[in-house]
């Protein structure tokens, strides 16, 4: 064993050298990426499109240059926090708002925190106590969502942490346990749970399920070294089913909706309230497509985004293809152009409508 001082780390990855990925990235990766591919990433890596200053710097760029820029930044772990905050459903009311709460992206970023110690904390919020009140819900809660336990397969289980829970001396997932504390612990540190963040998160990047030995894999190294997780994701966003992923276009979240649609419109993010406030009014609905439109048009009438007048588009077609490119992340058509200049150019016709037009359409609702 070698003894010695702790290796600096990759100031992209946050890594150590040993840790970087060695895969030798193919043709798809090292391509130059059109503007569909580098909304797609963004996306996927941190929740919203690339503001209008990140357009140029990337275009043409390799994919696998964009991720290295992307992962371990401040920015990524933002999204991550934000969407494992989601999955145990602490939002709106729920929401933990405590500072060290809001620094856990911060720490995570500085290779303070792991993603066991954060998905740790989740589970110690006050707000994660109050969502799962009693020792009932709350041992079925961790058991299911932090170890993937189907508790009537566990019945037994079950009841012993409820009796931990409880306060009570006793042995939870073959570990001690004898309070409420334990109980996550026990379930935060399980292999189970590893395999289970692992499987989910491989399934939220790529929308498909992990071969069952690469999971194998992937948890087994992943519970040895939970610094690991950005060299993990790494080889994900090199993988054939993330290659397939960009292939397909996926349906937009009601929450990444919002923040898309701010930031396409406006070139900012949405606040927390200003996400939540539109989430809930479109998780209402059976289909948000109608009132995802209104939103848009909201905007649009507001005065707030900075759309030109008419007179100052010297070029139509140019304009049009650049919003089809910006908006859409492909090349307008002939036909698509040929409709929307001859739109324009009739006299009740503004530019807030052509845009409607595209942001109202279905291919806006997928990325």
């Amino acid at each position: 064993m070698v003894i010695g001082p702790p290796q600096p780390k990759n100031p992209v990855l946050g890594l150590r050298p040993q840790d970087e990925p060695t895969v030798v990235p193919d043709a798809a990766l090292v391509r130059p990426m059109s503007v569909g591919d580098l909304r797609a990433v963004s996306m996927d890596l941190l929740g919203r499109p690339p503001f209008a200053n990140e357009l140029e710097p990337w275009i043409g760029k390799s994919r696998d240059a964009y991720v290295e820029h992307l992962l371990g930044t401040e920015a990524f772990w933002r999204h991550w926090w934000s969407e494992q905050l989601y999955y145990f459903m602490l939002i709106d009311t729920f929401r933990p708002r405590t500072d060290d709460v809001n620094e856990v992206p911060i720490k995570l970023a500085e290779g303070r925190l792991t993603v066991r110690d954060a998905l740790h904390r989740i589970a110690l919020t006050p707000t994660f106590d109050l969502r799962n009140p009693g020792a009932d819900t709350f041992v079925t809660v961790v058991m299911e969502q932090y170890c993937g336990m189907v508790v009537q397969d566990a019945a037994r289980e079950l009841e012993i942490g409820k009796s931990a829970y409880d306060g009570n001396e006793t042995r939870f997932l073959g570990q001690p346990a004898e309070n409420q504390a334990d109980v996550v612990r026990n379930c935060v540190e399980h292999k189970s749970a590893t395999r289970h963040f692992t499987a989910r998160e491989y399934e939220r990047l790529t929308g498909m399920a992990p071969d069952k030995k690469d999971l194998i894999r992937w948890s087994r190294d992943l519970h040895k070294r939970p610094h690991a997780y950005v060299t993990l994701f790494a080889e994900w966003m090199r993988s054939t089913h993330y290659d397939e992923r960009l292939v397909r276009r996926r349906p937009k979240s009601n929450r990444l909706f919002a923040r898309a649609l701010h930031v396409d419109l406006l070139d900012r993010l949405p606040t927390e309230d200003e996400t939540e406030s539109m989430r809930n009014a479109l998780d209402g609905l059976g289909d948000p497509r109608p009132l995802r439109s209104l939103f848009a048009r909201l905007i649009l009438d507001s005065s707030k985004a900075p759309v030109p007048k008419k007179k100052d588009i010297p070029d139509p077609t140019l304009w049009v293809g650049a919003q089809y490119r910006r908006l859409l992340g492909r090349e307008a058509t002939q036909d698509e152009l040929r409709t929307f200049v001859t739109a324009f150019h009739e006299p009740a016709c503004r530019p807030e409508t052509l845009l409607y037009a595209i942001l109202s359409h279905a291919e806006y609702q997928t990325y």
